[in-house]
């Protein structure tokens, strides 16, 4: 799951960088409002956590800013600013969530599944595809019942996979999604992953089209 960090204060930018990470997330940071604006206008992102306290440009013009262009992506505001009247502020320019500093990465990585899961029309952490189920919260794979030992990276693709049932996605959106984009990677990396996903999981649960990409079918 790939999520845009836009954090001046470089302590905690690095808390949170870290502890998401261990919990599956691909982060990459914005340090100031401009350059967070821009990654958010031109790169594809699944997740924001945008705080408004920035500097050149406040966090809630960024947010104007964003919703003015149709950027859509989730946008979890972080912020020390903790009045009602300030997140119904932030609420209204299109915010989707709201938490106050300081905080816990546990809560922070709760509340970015439950917006990603909202933004692909679905509440439950569990995915099911036929005797395939993912549960995202806890990290576990079964099929048809019996639990199947997959790495951290297997199982980012997979939920990568099981949020986009029918969807094509090509071998450079995959890799964007399990390194990010400044990561340096082997050019054979994404294949190598769904070869292990399909030994482990079936031959056919992810299906090549070719010239295009990858997708898993309804």
């Amino acid at each position: 799951m790939r999520v845009l960090l836009v954090e001046d204060d470089d302590e905690l930018a690095g808390r949170l960088s870290h502890g998401l990470k261990k919990e599956g997330f691909v982060i990459e940071r914005a340090q100031n409002g401009p350059d967070g604006l821009a990654m958010g206008l031109d790169c594809e992102f699944d997740v924001i956590i945008l705080d408004l306290g920035l500097p050149e440009m406040d966090g809630l013009e960024i947010l104007k800013r964003w919703r003015s262009q149709k950027i859509d992506t989730p946008v979890l505001v972080l912020t020390a600013r903790g009045t009602w009247t300030e997140k119904v502020e932030g609420l209204n320019a299109g915010a989707d969530d709201y938490i106050s500093k300081p905080t816990h990465v546990p809560e922070v990585a709760a509340r970015l599944r439950a917006l990603v899961r909202r933004k692909f029309g679905t509440a439950s952490p569990v995915f099911q595809h036929g005797s395939l189920c993912l549960d995202s919260t806890a990290g576990e794979v079964t099929l048809s019942g019996e639990r199947v030992e997959l790495t951290a990276i297997e199982i980012q693709l997979l939920s990568y996979f099981m949020h986009r049932i029918g969807r094509v996605v090509s071998q450079y959106e995959l890799a964007e999604s399990i390194y990010g984009s400044q990561d340096v990677r082997e050019s054979n990396t994404v294949e190598v992953y769904i070869s292990r996903l399909r030994r482990k999981l079936g031959r056919d649960v992810i299906k090549t089209i070719r010239g295009l990409g990858y997708k898993m079918d309804r």
